[in-house]
């Protein structure tokens, strides 16, 4: 008791808190007096059943479903004699037969788990061991926390571990977290500060610190705590101390850690939660529809109670089959009618179907593989099928009415190739790389590498081995041999995913190879040749400008460089540069390819680039002589193509091409595109850069820190001191909504100076705009000098904050934001991330079928704009209101302005819609009427929107928006905007991304999908479904989420269509019987009609009958809008239903009552007849309802005599037919009268393809006629702009001051302003044309309204 409160008393002290210390003192006999004894192993149960618990557990858990009490409940009472209905046992086999097949499904998947886990558990490492002093190999359950594991290359961490000691002699270990997030960039870890700088091995036996860290906590990119060594000094940890468990060891030949976090407790074991369960909408209709059977079911018990009891209080003495009780005393008539309530229930419980919920779970398993096997949904590319996580929801896929889409990733590719910069106050378009872009978009990649190859036969033979016409397709990773070379031969521990199968992110060829623009190369190389010699040209402005933009682009990032040869091995020293000049070989060379070069103009600009193997194309470092003869042709040679060629035969002086390992594909852009000037990233490490000049000069910066991207400060800056001028200077690229206001606006003294400055930032932000405006991801890159005392003062300050325990995160931002001020601007960039393919046919397919699309950005909102029109999302005759607001009045009244324009249109619209059927269908409410709204909105609006209670008035208007586009949101502000959408309007909304910033939006939805993409596998790993392209989730919502629906909603009615119209003919032969609860059928029929008779057809029905084939599903979109309505399964359609199975039970008893009337037949002889009627009846019903025909069982419930009865016969053919009539009927009667659109398209389909075709373009003809837009003139000259004209802004304000003061303002320039046109003339200069960029409208928008 004593122990235990101490143990108490511990655990309550450090509660917040977890203390490690090293096992090695501890030895196995002292282990009972190790604190770390209380912390879990690392051996991992995902199981949640043992041998032992399988059976008492899992049937707990059954009990969990209400129908499954229910059938024990009556079960059991039926053992009680005064109410038994039929022999107790042969009562409890329905139930046990499905629980027992729900429990050999659990009990299968259990055991799948059970030997995933034995495998993993039963993985190799290295733990130090005392007694031998060494490592001794271990399994992964072995490990606890505080023992050391040395880990190798390319083996998988097995715990959460703190980094103590690296091979490397930085002291960093780099981290492949493919594993984990499916990230296959590196991450470096670097050691424990203070245990880098050992030179020895590490001596676990030496380590005596004490480790204090917080809890364990399922935050993949924080962890705080602190070692204290003996001496009480004090060490800050952080996460880049940690090694992660599934992650795998590259490029590092040998790591020793200790161990934090063992098993359970491990990051990524508190992340695995798994799939998650939801109720579909159906499931949840079909609970509620369950208890009407039970409210059904007790009337039907009460009728016969109540008969019953009048039935027995008619006799005026007790029939013979009444017998007392052994005092001489009868039953009471009300008790009697109580007793036979209750033998009614056990009699008529077949009226809850006991086995819908296993054949749904049945047919959704069948319809998860079906969607799993679909081609269409495999990606080749990246070799991915659609991945379904969630086995609960496929029916949800064919609801759908709200998609909110992230841009980045999901619309988009995520490969960001640059387009252009602007350099000093200087646009260079790089037209001739926007050339080779449109080329290289025209040509398929395999026909575009065997041109390369048959066009320069010469150089294929020179160059090295590994250029092969299929190396166009990105490098594949190489697993590292520097392990072997020591001696280790560990191969047992390799991580699963093969490391040579791994590509390495972002180097596809369209994002490496740049083609410069010619008039910035001039320009770069004359500022190169300057810095060579560069005391003379110090205070040339100019010229540092251009030579500090590349060095920028080359140094401030976190790229590590290695070799074509070896894509995993980080290059950390310089290459041995050889002596270069131009030789009459390489002249010969230039000739020689300039001869080809005339005959295939459209490659020459990619050629040279193209042919220096598939990793680093242009190494571009010419010596002094190739450099001269450049200087005195380049203005024979004229094109940029023709600078390349010469660059590229002279560029000898690197030994090997590089591979650039980026953490995002912006870093990896402005890396090549800095390489395409000449600046080569040449070697990385911690302490150093080195970049090769274009003239071919090696530049060594010492790196003093590295301030790292966060989304707080919105930019990241490297301090480095310049190898030539010994300058501090500080490197810093960022977004340029931050970057701008950072700029140092104090004035010099020198008037010329601070108006140069002026003019430089003002014709950037010119550019900048321009670049937003066509779609271009933009970042601003610029610089600060600092001299040694400044610098002195603020790298103490930095010290600090890196040794603080708390508030660490926020001093580290404190000080960047300290050291990040009185920039100087350099230029900015514009970096092109492509629209997928396939993306636009998608959007306007989604928009058919009466899907609202609504996309959630952190991007600029121009971007976001321009990239909507690209993608169809917003319409050349839309009218988009943008708000911009951070005033909470203001924002209201703009709502109302906004909400009021939009109710005149639909106000006018109104008379026109009209409702047709029996049934009122809803409110067309994603048809939108004429004209169409955009709305666009920015995270600081939305924030107003949320705090203000402004949701309300956002909703209303844009439930009459087409399309609503919500700019710089945070990923809260995502997940509260789908949460929003889903609880106020009670829709089905569905979440698609890319990036760990999609996951809470993904979650918030009904359905969430993740895209396989460049960002990793977060929001794959939170989905319900994940793809590899936008574009498939076409076909997975028209096509597969229309069949799910309409299969699962069809076979949910018929479950409860049969049941009732089977239960009904017992109850109806209760009038014949007195009430007595006896039955005219076997008791073995009844108990084998929901499990054996009629259980194979509903679920053939359900997971494969097509009402429409998938090609007519695409070719049609409208038809999504049946699940969409609800219109299989609704309150109504259960109804009648429920009447239509009144209907036939009646038919189906009284037909063959009628009949054999008055004769003499036995009970049984009765009931046979009329039992395989109803059975026929209830599956011909089912054939009504199928569209796609396979064999259908059917069972004849009879006995032998009555086999040669014709009457039997005349039976079995005539009831069905009268029981069926009615909604044979109504079924004519609807295809013939007004039938629906997926009647119409089921009659399309029996027509000759030609005529197939015909009747679609006149159904979709028809569609648009009534919905196009008659107040809107398709001839407006606004609906024919170009993608390359651009749009602009339009201030309501000021175009109403405008039309105020200029008297030229035509009638139209009424509400819908005419936009202020932009043609610019062949010969005109462009500058004109920026100077326009604050007037105008939204590109081909009608009238574009920004507030």
């Amino acid at each position: 008791a004593l122990k235990r409160g101490k143990v108490r008393k511990r655990k309550k002290k450090n509660e917040n808190k977890r203390v490690i210390i090293s096992n090695l003192p501890f030895g196995s006999k002292k282990w009972k007096e190790n604190p770390n004894r209380y912390y879990d192993t690392n051996e991992i149960k995902t199981t949640k059943y043992t041998i032992l618990t399988f059976l008492p557990k899992n049937i707990y858990e059954q009990f969990h479903r209400f129908a499954n009490i229910y059938f024990v409940f009556i079960a059991l009472l039926n053992f009680v004699p005064v109410v038994n209905a039929f022999q107790p046992e042969v009562s409890l086999i329905p139930i046990c037969a499905i629980m027992a097949i729900t429990a050999i499904k659990d009990a299968w998947e259990d055991f799948r788990r059970y030997k995933l886990d034995k495998e993993i558990n039963h993985m190799g490492c290295y733990i130090y061991s005392r007694e031998e002093h060494a490592y001794v190999e271990k399994c992964w359950k072995d490990v606890r926390v505080g023992d050391f594991v040395q880990l190798q290359c390319n083996e998988i961490v097995p715990a959460d571990i703190l980094l103590l000691h690296s091979s490397d002699q930085n002291g960093i270990c780099h981290l492949e977290t493919a594993n984990l997030d499916g990230e296959t960039n590196l991450k470096q870890r670097r050691v424990v500060m203070g245990f880098s700088s050992q030179d020895a091995v590490f001596e676990p036996e030496f380590f005596q610190n004490t480790i204090i860290c917080e809890m364990p906590n399922n935050d993949l990119n924080k962890f705080k705590g602190y070692m204290e060594q003996p001496n009480h000094e004090q060490v800050g940890l952080n996460i880049e101390n940690l090694l992660l468990r599934g992650c795998t060891i590259r490029n590092t030949e040998a790591a020793v850690g200790i161990v934090i976090y063992a098993g359970h407790e491990t990051k990524a074991m508190l992340n695995n939660s798994g799939p998650r369960y939801k109720r579909s909408r159906i499931e949840q209709r079909m609970n509620r529809d369950i208890f009407s059977c039970v409210g059904l079911l007790f009337v039907m018990c009460l009728v016969g109670a109540v008969g019953h009891g009048i039935w027995t209080g008619k006799f005026w003495e007790h029939p013979p089959y009444d017998v007392p009780d052994w005092n001489g005393n009868f039953v009471a008539p009300v008790l009697a009618g109580f007793y036979m309530f209750l033998t009614m229930i056990i009699l008529l419980q077949i009226l809850i179907p006991i086995s819908l919920y296993v054949s749904i779970e049945l047919v959704k398993l069948g319809q998860v593989f079906l969607i799993h096997n679909d081609i269409d949904l495999y990606d080749e590319e990246a070799d991915l099928p659609i991945q379904c996580r969630a086995l609960t929801i496929t029916e949800d896929l064919g609801q759908i009415q709200y998609i909110f889409s992230d841009k980045t990733g999901t619309l988009t590719e995520n490969k960001m190739v640059f387009r252009r910069c602007t350099v000093d106050g200087i646009e260079f378009s790089h037209q001739e790389n926007d050339r080779r872009l449109k080329t290289q978009r025209e040509l398929d990649l395999e026909d575009f590498a065997k041109l390369q190859h048959f066009t320069l036969p010469p150089m294929n033979l020179e160059r090295p081995a590994t250029y092969k016409p299929s190396t166009v397709r990105p490098l594949r990773r190489c697993q590292s041999d520097r392990a072997h070379s020591k001696g280790h031969t560990r191969s047992r521990s390799v991580g699963r995913r093969d490391s040579s199968q791994s590509q390495v992110a972002f180097s596809s060829p369209i994002e490496k190879d740049v083609t410069p623009d010619s008039r910035l190369l001039r320009r770069v190389r004359e500022a190169a040749l300057q810095t060579e010699s560069f005391s003379p040209f110090i205070h040339m402005k100019t010229s540092t400008s251009f030579t500090d933009f590349f060095l920028a682009l080359a140094i401030c990032n976190t790229v590590l460089v290695s070799t074509a040869t070896e894509p995993r091995q980080r290059v950390t020293i310089p290459p041995p540069i050889k002596p270069s000049g131009i030789t009459l070989e390489k002249i010969h060379q230039i000739f020689q390819r300039l001869k080809l070069a005339s005959l295939s103009q459209s490659f020459s600009s990619s050629q040279s680039s193209s042919q220096l193997g598939s990793c680093d194309n242009d190494n571009d470092g010419s010596a002094s002589g190739g450099q001269q003869l450049q200087d005195k042709g380049s203005t024979e040679m004229g094109t940029a193509s023709l600078e390349e060629v010469f660059r590229s035969a002279a560029s000898t002086s690197l030994p090997a091409d590089f591979c650039y390992e980026a953490e995002s594909p912006d870093e990896a852009a402005l890396v090549y595109a800095a390489q395409a000037y000449g600046f080569v990233l040449v070697s990385r490490t911690p302490e150093q850069v080195t970049v090769q000049l274009p003239q071919g000069t090696l530049l060594t910066f010492d790196i003093l820190y590295t301030l790292g991207f966060d989304s707080v400060r919105k930019r990241m800056s490297v301090v480095v001191r310049h190898p030539l001028t010994k300058e501090i200077v500080v490197y810093t690229k960022g977004a340029d909504s931050v970057i701008m206001d950072l700029l140092d606006n104090s004035s010099t003294g020198d008037i010329s100076s601070d108006k140069r400055l002026k003019r430089i930032k003002e014709r950037t932000q010119k550019h900048l705009d321009y670049y937003a405006h066509d779609g271009l991801r933009t970042l601003c890159i610029a610089k600060k000098v600092l001299n040694e005392d400044d610098f002195q003062k603020w790298a103490n300050f930095r010290r600090e904050a890196e040794a603080a325990i708390d508030n660490r995160e926020e001093l580290l931002i404190e000080t960047a934001q300290h050291l990040e001020t009185k920039l100087t601007l350099l230029g900015a960039t514009g970096i092109e991330d492509r629209l997928q393919d396939g993306v636009p046919d998608t959007i306007v397919s989604l928009r058919e079928a009466g899907i609202k699309i609504w996309v959630l950005t952190g991007d600029k909102q121009e971007t976001a704009v321009n990239i909507a029109y690209s993608c169809k999302l917003l319409n050349q005759r839309d009218t988009v209101f943008t708000i911009n607001t951070e005033n909470k009045e203001t924002c209201e009244s703009l709502l109302n302005l906004t909400l009021e324009e939009v109710k005149k249109n639909y106000e006018c619209d109104k008379p026109r819609r009209k409702f047709f059927g029996i049934i009122p269908t809803p409110l067309p409410a994603p048809e939108a009427p004429s004209p169409e709204f955009g709305l666009v909105l920015d995270g600081r609006t939305l924030t107003i929107i949320f705090q203000g209670g402004l949701e309300e008035k956002l909703l209303e208007l844009a439930r009459h928006c087409r399309s609503v586009l919500c700019c710089r949101s945070t990923p809260l502000q995502k997940s509260m905007v789908v949460k929003l959408v889903r609880r106020q309007l009670k829709a089905m909304t569905l979440s698609i991304g890319d990036g760990a910033n999609d996951v809470s939006m993904i979650q918030a939805a009904d359905v969430g999908i993740g895209i396989s993409g460049q960002e990793g596998m977060q929001a794959v790993m939170a989905s319900d479904f994940a793809i590899s392209r936008f574009k498939h989730l076409k076909k997975l919502l028209l096509v597969h989420g229309h069949w799910c629906y309409a299969r699962l909603a069809k076979m949910v009615i018929y479950f409860f269509y049969k049941n009732v119209c089977y239960v009904n003919l017992l109850f109806w032969y209760q009038f014949f019987c007195g009430f007595s609860g006896s039955t005219m059928v076997d008791y073995w029929q009844m108990i084998f009609f929901n499990l054996f008779f009629t259980s194979v057809p509903p679920l053939l029905f359900g997971a494969l009958d097509k009402d429409v084939s998938a090609e007519t599903l695409l070719r049609l979109p409208e038809l999504y809008r049946n699940g969409q309505n609800s219109e299989i399964y609704n309150l109504s359609a259960f109804i009648i239903t429920m009447l239509d199975a009144f209907y036939q039970s009646l038919i189906c008893f009284f037909v063959p009552y009628l009949t054999y009337k008055d004769s003499d037949i036995d009970v049984f002889s009765f009931g046979n007849p009329i039992n395989t009627i109803s059975l026929l009846t209830i599956l011909l019903h089912q054939a009504l309802e199928m569209k796609t025909w396979t064999h259908l069982p059917e069972f004849w419930v009879t006995k032998g005599k009555q086999l040669k009865d014709p009457t039997f016969y005349l039976l079995c053919l005539i009831t069905p037919v009268i029981a069926l009539l009615p909604r044979f009927f109504i079924f004519a009667l609807r295809g013939t009268l007004g039938a629906s659109l997926v009647l119409k398209a089921q009659q399309i389909e029996k027509l000759p393809k030609e005529q197939q075709d015909l009747e679609i373009q006149k159904l979709r003809s028809r569609k648009e006629a009534t919905s196009s837009a008659p107040g809107v003139s398709a001839s407006n000259p606004l609906g024919r702009r170009t993608y390359e004209e651009g749009y602009y802004f339009f201030n309501r304000w000021a175009e109403e001051e405008s039309a105020a003061t200029d008297s030229s303002a035509g009638p139209s320039s009424g509400h819908h302003p005419l936009v202020a046109s932009r043609e610019t003339a062949p010969g005109q200069d462009g500058k004109d044309y920026l100077k326009n960029f604050n007037y105008g409208s939204h590109r081909r928008s009608v009238s574009s309204v920004t507030l």
